[in-house]
């Protein structure tokens, strides 16, 4: 007999380990718990049939990047990766709003900080005064850590501090929200973009740390152009930074469902409570089944797996409650091209806080992505929630689509009548690495270690991102698959069992 593991989630994070127990451990007898009657979690693709073709809409994420390699290699790994699209090249760019009205977000940031001098020194989105304050980059000295004492900065506190409040306020802000549709006065730097702190310590400044990597980056193209020079292999891809498969992300999620049998998928049954029964595991699922494994990934919301690990460590389920989470909708809704009163010229907009609007973002769907609407139809995706802020995602549906028409309408002048409109609600769907997450990760990291055979995997921890909830998955599966005695190489990133 095989040895058994029970993965508990179907999203992207749970799919992954699950997959990838099978790949790692010969013979294994596996069982895959969902609450919900199918697989995919927070990735929900709609195609809507239209008389000149079909519209892709995305309920959750749309896309990921491609610089983190998890999503590409899985991708291969099912065959998929002749499907996925990089976003337009024929159209550069989205807008920031300023005033109630859009302005062209300025090229060259990378990692949210400004990597182009010249796109800055000419944007009308900050002040004079408040690029000046921009280049005092140069001369603040970095934040030196106490002796014994680490200061959990957050993510605000230090683009203030380097680059003005401006900058935050205006550019800063509402980027960082459309990744975590958070408060920037609350994430944590070292949880969020902890890469610019090790700047800042490494450099003296982020304008000094960004040339370096300029220069580094150029001396890595020389030196994989010389090595590759008179080799007779074919050059890699050159991926864009953003892709997709064709027909959405749920082309991952029916591509990994299509590697389990049906006997190794358990669906529509909550899991309700996990035992340790000597060596074995015990899942107790609310229609009265008990499965018994020897090891066990869960993959669920960090406040979904707090109640099922609560009889095991406290601590553990005290710390994995402790993680706040926000709620959002989204919005998409179809127009003909020729209802709008101007072509849509960019990927879409970002909102700061403080224009006070009623949504957060807004994507043009066809735009970024053309495939995505038939040819003469656009596509907008509309964002509603964020932390503090998510009365929005509760309104009834006629409200919900008269408040993002309406912001339509005063934006960019549409008044017609849409041919459709999608909303997917998603409540407690983003979780928050607000200040102290570090050391909530460490509670749980330390209690996790005290239960043999049990790993954790999802967004709640180290990266929100498609390629984050993948690698989790896979490190999951490769801690529980260790723990059998499987020999293989440790991840770089991984939550050990």
């Amino acid at each position: 007999m095989g040895h058994r593991v029970v993965v508990i989630g179907g999203g992207i994070a749970g799919l992954s380990a699950a997959y990838r127990v099978k790949k790692l451990v010969p013979g294994v007898e596996l069982r895959l718990v969902e609450a919900e009657e199918k697989l995919g979690g927070k990735v929900v693709t709609d195609l809507v049939a239209s008389p000149s073709g079909s519209f892709v809409v995305e309920g959750g994420p749309d896309t990921f990047i491609s610089y983190k390699p998890a999503g590409i290699a899985l991708c291969r790994e099912l065959g998929i990766e002749d499907r996925l699209h990089g976003t337009n090249t024929k159209v550069r760019g989205s807008s920031v709003m300023r005033k109630g009205r859009l302005h062209q977000m300025p090229e060259g940031l990378t990692g949210l900080i400004p990597s182009k001098f010249g796109p800055m020194a000419l944007t009308g989105l900050i002040s004079p005064l408040g690029k000046l304050r921009m280049g005092l980059d140069l001369f603040v000295p970095p934040r030196r850590d106490l002796p014994g004492q680490k200061i959990d900065e957050t993510l605000a506190e230090f683009v203030r501090r380097r680059l003005g409040g401006e900058l935050y306020e205006r550019l800063i802000e509402p980027l960082m929200s459309g990744i975590y549709a958070g408060d920037g006065e609350e994430l944590s730097l070292a949880a969020t973009f902890p890469q610019l702190r090790q700047s800042e310590l490494e450099n003296g400044s982020l304008v000094m740390g960004m040339l370096a990597t300029k220069r580094k980056n150029a001396k890595a193209k020389r030196e994989a152009k010389a090595a590759s020079a008179g080799t007779q292999s074919a050059p890699r891809r050159a991926w864009p930074a953003f892709i997709t498969p064709e027909l959405g992300l749920a082309e991952i999620v029916d591509a990994l469902a299509k590697t389990f049998a049906e006997d190794e998928l358990v669906l529509g049954v909550k899991a309700l409570r996990v035992v340790r029964a000597g060596k074995e595991w015990l899942v107790v699922l609310e229609d009265g089944r008990e499965l018994r494994a020897d090891a066990l990934v869960v993959a669920t919301p960090s406040h979904a797996a707090a109640p099922l690990l609560e009889g095991l460590d406290s601590s553990l389920a005290s710390a994995l409650a402790s993680i706040p989470h926000a709620s959002t909708a989204t919005l998409s809704i179809a127009y003909r091209e020729e209802d709008l009163p101007r072509p849509l010229d960019s990927f879409g907009y970002v909102i700061p806080k403080k224009e006070g609007r009623s949504i957060l973002a807004a994507t043009f769907t066809s735009t970024k992505f053309p495939h995505r609407a038939p040819e003469g139809s656009v596509l907008i995706r509309a964002f509603i929630g964020r932390a503090g802020n998510d009365a929005g995602i509760d309104l009834p549906e006629t409200e919900l689509v008269a408040m993002v028409r309406q912001e339509l309408k005063e934006v960019l002048g549409i008044t017609a009548e849409p041919l459709f409109h999608r909303t997917f609600r998603w409540p407690l769907a983003m979780p928050q690495y607000t200040r102290g997450h570090l050391d909530r990760l460490a509670v749980i990291d330390r209690a996790v270690a005290g239960l043999p055979g049990l790993a954790l995997a999802g967004n709640a921890y180290r990266g929100i991102g498609i390629p984050d909830c993948i690698a989790s998955g896979e490190g999951a599966a490769a801690s529980v698959a260790r723990r059998l005695g499987v020999a293989i190489e440790t991840p770089k990133k991984e939550m050990k069992a």
